[in-house]
């Protein structure tokens, strides 16, 4: 008997005609060839290098070594019928300082992934930016640096100029708050800061530097362009007044202090949390606050806090969701699907006539899966997946407007600080012999998107 909560078939007919189905990657966690064809260094080639920072001691390669292998992917990508492939370009293989000339092997790279997706039917769905920047650029301040937004421009229009005439859909910065809170904030993520408070101003030069890089595409003829950023729905652990206002203050931090300036042009009263004010100069909110073709969110879990114990830096503590199971990143991220609803219908009231519509950008899940090539029944997996994607459907069904959902991930890739211990692909990699194996998980979707088709 169908399971009635993963049923492929009841599932696809809650979506309307036209809702789009991606799957996503990064440049840095998939492509691998770290060295060679004139690539740069970015913060990750220097990050994996510091002794005993990743878990497993890897450098993200070979990995999937999709850099030699994107037709592998790519007819993956058209056997699991997706209407668009998220990918990340590598700013490092483009213009490897961040700086001067275009390298012009890294363009033909990209070339010959754009051309080989249009040529299997499938949109191709860049994100120009995914946490992997120069390592000079870094050198000179990185997403502290106001300057940050001109080099980003520059690189963007490159990109543009060489691949405009195809491609029609763009992600800008991917996941402002986790390079921001994670990268120069408590240092879990490359760069390694650890600014706390301080690192804000890196939130107003990754949205500038967004505003700026949406005005070259638009210039070279882009359909719509989005910035995706990580979202979570924010709950107090106890419904008191301390553990209500950390949990605004969470909230703050991790939801409005990106989504106000994108949807309302001015960021939420940072001095009533008292935290600094952004550094903004003339004429920056306007451009941050221009009309957004699309919004991106990418979810994972919901996130509950309570009042600090004693005092400190931080008005809030992070602690287990109760009551709900988790992934392989253990009470770290909590499972719960109806927080993606609700997150969504909170969005959609807070701004109003002013949001536009959304596109999934990620979501998905890791669990503890072996290392050697087989294929994995990942049932857990299915039912993460069918849970959210029944969330979106419970969020269109209340008015919301929602046009694409997207796994992370296509592949088992390179997982950060993590480095190749958790693993999210609908596709297993042998990272030692880039084998690929394709999931329950992978069947599951494909028969979801052959259903959902008209």
């Amino acid at each position: 008997m169908t399971d009635p909560v993963t049923d492929p078939h009841a599932l696809a007919a809650r979506f309307p005609a036209g809702f789009r189905w991606s799957a996503a990657t990064s440049a840095f966690q998939i492509e691998g060839a770290r060295t060679g064809d004139g690539r740069g260094r970015s913060i990750w080639d220097a990050q994996v290098e510091v002794g005993g920072w990743v878990k497993d001691g890897t450098t993200a390669e070979p990995g999937p070594d999709s850099y030699h292998r994107y037709l592998d992917d790519i007819a993956l990508l058209r056997e699991l019928g997706v209407d668009r492939y998220r990918f990340s370009l590598s700013w490092v293989r483009v213009q490897p300082d961040g700086t001067g000339p275009a390298e012009q092997r890294g363009l033909d790279y990209y070339d010959r992934l754009v051309d080989g997706l249009l040529a299997a039917g499938i949109t191709p769905f860049p994100t120009l930016y995914h946490w992997d920047h120069p390592v000079q650029l870094e050198a000179e301040g990185g997403w502290l640096s106001r300057t940050m937004a001109d080099r980003f421009a520059d690189y963007t229009q490159i990109v543009a100029q060489r691949l405009g005439d195809r491609v029609t859909d763009w992600y800008t910065v991917n996941e402002p708050v986790s390079m921001a809170l994670q990268g120069y904030g408590v240092g879990t993520l490359a760069p390694a800061g650890q600014l706390l408070f301080e690192a804000l101003p890196t939130v107003h030069h990754q949205l500038l530097a967004h505003a700026r890089a949406a005005q070259v595409l638009h210039a070279h003829g882009a359909r719509a362009v989005g910035i995706p950023n990580n979202h979570t729905l924010v709950r107090p652990l106890h419904d008191t007044p301390a553990d209500l206002a950390a949990a605004a203050t969470y909230d703050l931090l991790h939801n409005r202090l990106f989504a106000d300036p994108l949807l309302t042009g001015a960021y939420p009263d940072l001095e009533s949390f008292g935290l600094p004010p952004m550094p903004v100069r003339p004429g920056d909110l306007e451009l941050i606050g221009a009309p957004q073709d699309f919004y991106g969110i990418n979810f994972y879990n919901p996130t509950t806090v309570t009042a600090a114990a004693e005092p400190g830096p931080l008005p809030f503590e992070i602690v287990p969701t109760p009551g709900v199971p988790t992934t392989g990143f253990g009470p770290e991220w909590p499972i719960d699907p109806s927080a993606l609803r609700e997150l969504l219908v909170e969005f959609a009231a807070r701004y109003g006539e002013r949001m536009p519509r959304i596109v999934i950008g990620e979501n998905g899940a890791s669990f503890p899966e072996p290392d050697d090539a087989v294929r994995v029944q990942d049932e857990d997996r299915i039912v993460y997946l069918a849970g959210h994607i029944a969330a979106v459907a419970d969020a269109i069904q209340a008015g919301v407007v929602v046009d694409e959902y997207t796994v992370w991930s296509l592949l088992d890739n390179f997982e950060w600080a993590d480095g190749f211990t958790q693993r999210f692909g609908l596709v297993h990699v042998d990272h030692r012999t880039t084998e690929r194996t394709p999931k329950a998980s992978f069947e599951w979707y494909k028969s979801l998107i052959g259903r959902a088709r008209p």
